[in-house]
């Protein structure tokens, strides 16, 4: 068979396919469902706000049956510690369902999300985990944003270098992964963006975008969690977070991946557009 016709097939079996898409209303939910859609998928968003819930069993059958894959992205971190139990039980009630074509977003060397990524693999799916380096869209969507429309950035990433990753890439491989047919199916795909950048330089990037004056302030991982608290955050989850960035922040993950290049035939978008088009579109201003 040639490429050609491979390509072929999948488009022909793009058309009839339902795709299950969780946490269709954050980060990477909102643009699987978008590129899904794009390349002829019928998307089926689901979130808490439309009927399924991570934590309750009972809202599971009515999504998935009838589907043909899904996306499955853990609402809190992948690496908590009641993510591998939910994903693969999710996993096993898909695959009893005949949705045997599961796609897990996980997090580049976080070793705390491998027992989830076991879980699926234990499932009996046909599984793609897709790895991800930190998201750009961290710093236009969520938490960090307050802090930048006020003039600073205060985390603890100290001066490791990361390649952070455009979400809407993450969103065309793993839209790729569910419909090229059995080609990514058991293959764990690690995803970053072209380039090294420190916190600084990308805080810096984004006050060029802006034109404003921005300051990167980094703080160690336990004054970051006594902030957390401070703002709310339940203790446990605070103490998770900080345990987690004191790993995931150490330098492991100063080095690029290519799977952007290898699964959509091309380089991953460059920060520095992001920074540009965030600003354009008033992300940052106070």
């Amino acid at each position: 068979m040639t490429d050609h016709t491979a390509h072929d097939q999948d488009i022909r079996s793009t058309r009839d396919t339902t795709v299950v898409v969780t946490g269709a209303s954050g980060r990477t939910g909102r643009r699987v469902a978008e590129a899904a859609r794009a390349a002829g998928v019928t998307v089926r968003a689901v979130s808490r706000a439309r009927g399924f819930d991570w934590t309750d069993r009972s809202t599971w059958t009515d999504v998935l049956r009838g589907a043909d894959a899904a996306y499955l992205a853990f609402p809190t971190d992948i690496g908590s510690p009641d993510a591998a139990g939910a994903v693969g039980a999710l996993a096993r009630e898909a695959v009893g369902l005949g949705v045997r074509r599961l796609v897990l977003l996980s997090s580049r060397g976080e070793e705390q999300a491998r027992p989830a990524e076991e879980a699926l693999r234990a499932s009996g799916a046909d599984w793609t985990v897709v790895r991800a380096a930190w998201f750009a869209q961290n710093f236009s969507e969520g938490p960090l944003v307050d802090g930048l429309r006020h003039g600073e950035l205060v985390f603890p990433a100290g001066e490791v270098r990361e390649p952070f990753v455009d979400v809407r890439d993450i969103a065309d491989v793993v839209v790729a992964a569910l419909t090229a047919g059995d080609r990514y199916v058991g293959r764990d795909l690690e995803v970053s963006g072209p380039r090294l950048l420190t916190f600084r330089e990308a805080v810096a990037e984004i006050a060029r975008a802006t034109g404003g004056d921005l300051v990167y302030v980094p703080v160690t991982a336990r004054e970051y969690g006594d902030s957390l608290a401070g703002f709310g955050v339940p203790p446990e989850e605070a103490e998770f977070l900080v345990g987690l960035f004191a790993s995931l922040l150490d330098g492991r993950n100063a080095h690029l991946s290519d799977g952007v290049r290898q699964v959509l035939g091309r380089e991953p978008r460059d920060f520095t557009d992001f920074a540009r088009e965030a600003a354009a579109a008033g992300v940052w201003k106070a």
